[in-house]
């Protein structure tokens, strides 16, 4: 994966809520001075009727007015934003915050608002007028400009209204989610990567026979959750000593400082200079990403459909909306091959055995709480089962169709000890054997709708 270091410090930008609005307003500093020269050196002559014309006071007074609303309006656009992720980590929980810290919208609004103040203060400060000891000084294309950001401003808190009551919907929440998944899917498991399955055989032959007895591990420096790894850094490290390296864990683990993070062949190469420049390429982080964590998206589905069907709130239909999102993400998944553990170098020799994730992980992620805390739910178990059959049309892989059946036969029999309406329990019983029919006649659907990327 390419620029791995420079697209986590992007993320990281991305996902802090000063950056957007840091930049506009350095963007607004620098077009102030930029139109205050404009209009000192007179070299842009503009006589238009929307040019203000007006004298030194009404130019101040004109300023001071928008730069004064600009910090109210600041202010309650913030507050509007706090209460915004209050509710989120209340309703979708902790973990989705990061998404709302992440919205470009709310960024774009504080920026827009402190841009214009920035903008309306530095212009402010160089009008004089007759009386005030200097040469009267009145920048009316400064000031035009001035009245011109006020009036996107207004038009920039009509949508912040309209953006912030919509960003905390459950359906936009989703959605979203949703959209991360898929764009996870796509990049983490493109259509042709690796090797194929029918090389494995011969792929473990290449693996040393005393790679386990002399093989060294190398410690991690730091404690958080993997959230990249750069495999590039790493192919140069192992083709610069000569190694080969088996990697222990992989993005979206928690790692804890002194436990493996690889380990080495042969063990004789390994002191602080390597185990210094292995952990460099290893990023660690606060929180879990989807840089290169499939798991992290469909985790985040997976909690808010949790805390929709717990007795707090209790709202299967979110829950539903959740399933619908996972069942089309995993129908996308099912159509890629997964990328193949074994990394080799340009001359085709084996430098890193990865660690890599398994349809069936993926599979107890999406289903197995929804399943353990909805069981009573017959509406839920319905569409759990409905979501089972939907991804079993797109593969037939024998190994997914076995983990999908799998999943059905849990569900049958949580259904069976938990439901007590004999006709409930019908429903479902339906619905698995639509599953079992599903699986019998599956079929292979070549491409995905979505637009490639």
């Amino acid at each position: 994966m390419r620029n791995v270091k420079v697209s986590t410090l992007w993320d990281q930008l991305h996902s802090s809520y000063w950056f957007i609005p840091a930049v506009m307003a350095v963007v607004a500093t620098a077009l102030a001075f930029t139109m205050l020269t404009l209009d000192r050196t007179g070299k842009v002559e503009i006589d238009y009727w929307w040019l203000y014309t007006g004298g030194a006071d009404g130019a101040q007074s004109l300023l001071e007015a928008v730069a004064g609303s600009m910090v109210s309006v600041a202010a309650t656009a913030f507050s509007i934003t706090i209460v915004a992720l209050q509710l989120a980590a209340s309703n979708f929980g902790p973990r989705l915050l990061r998404n709302f810290m992440r919205d470009t919208g709310n960024q774009v609004v504080l920026g827009t608002f402190i841009g214009t103040f920035i903008y309306c203060l530095l212009v402010l400060r160089t009008i004089h007028g007759e009386g005030d000891g200097y040469s009267q000084f009145v920048p009316q294309l400064a000031v035009t400009v001035g009245i011109l950001l006020a009036m996107i401003s207004i038009g920039i808190l009509i949508y912040f209204i309209h953006h912030a009551s919509t960003i905390i919907q459950a359906s936009h929440v989703i959605q979203n989610v949703s959209a991360d998944l898929h764009s996870a899917i796509e990049r983490l498991f493109p259509k042709k990567i690796g090797r194929g399955e029918s090389e494995h055989t011969q792929t473990l032959a290449e693996i040393p026979v005393s790679f386990e007895e002399e093989a060294l591990p190398i410690p991690a420096n730091g404690t958080g959750y993997l959230q990249a790894i750069d495999d590039e850094e790493l192919i140069k490290i192992a083709c610069k000593y000569n190694l080969l390296i088996r990697l222990q864990t992989r993005p979206g683990k928690f790692v804890v400082q002194g436990s493996n993070l690889v380990l080495i062949f042969p063990g004789e190469k390994v002191n602080q200079k390597l185990t210094k420049q292995i952990n460099n390429a290893f990023i660690l982080g606060k929180e879990r990403t989807e840089q290169q964590d499939i798991e992290f998206p469909i985790n985040q589905l997976v909690e808010i459909a949790l805390r929709a069907i717990s007795p707090a709130i209790n709202d299967p239909f979110t829950a539903i909306r959740c399933i619908d999102q996972l069942s089309a993400g995993l129908c996308h998944l099912v159509q890629r091959s997964f990328p193949s553990s074994y990394r080799y170098d340009k001359n085709n020799k084996l430098r890193i055995i990865a660690e890599g994730v398994k349809f069936a992980e993926l599979t107890d992620a999406a289903f197995n709480q929804i399943r353990q805390y909805g069981r009573s739910d017959v509406a839920v178990t319905i569409r759990l089962l409905e979501a089972i059959a939907a991804i079993a049309t797109f593969t037939n892989n024998s190994k997914y169709q076995a983990t999908l059946r799998h999943h059905a036969d849990m569900i049958l029999q949580d259904s069976r000890e938990k439901i007590s309406q004999e006709q409930d329990y019908k429903n479902v019983e339906e619905r698995y054997y639509q599953v079992i029919k599903s699986l019998n006649n599956s079929r292979t659907i070549k491409d995905w709708n979505s637009p490639e990327k």
